[in-house]
């Protein structure tokens, strides 16, 4: 995940501890992993929109409502 957002392991860590601490993610044990997940049918209906978005502000595509 640090490799795909550009940013150092802590500060990801540090994201997600918040975003844990908010509710807005799960979190299991694989091993000596932490996976985690967007908790809800609503969170994840909103990351795909922010992936969404992100795509048309990268590819110059006109945003839509």
């Amino acid at each position: 995940m640090t490799a795909t957002v550009g940013a150092a392991r802590p500060a990801v860590s540090q994201h997600l501890a918040k975003l844990l601490l908010a509710g807005l993610v799960n979190t299991r044990r694989d091993g000596r992993r932490v996976l985690y997940r967007a908790a809800g049918g609503h969170v994840r209906r909103l990351v795909t929109e922010v992936f969404h978005a992100a795509d048309h502000h990268l590819t110059g595509t006109p945003e839509h409502d």
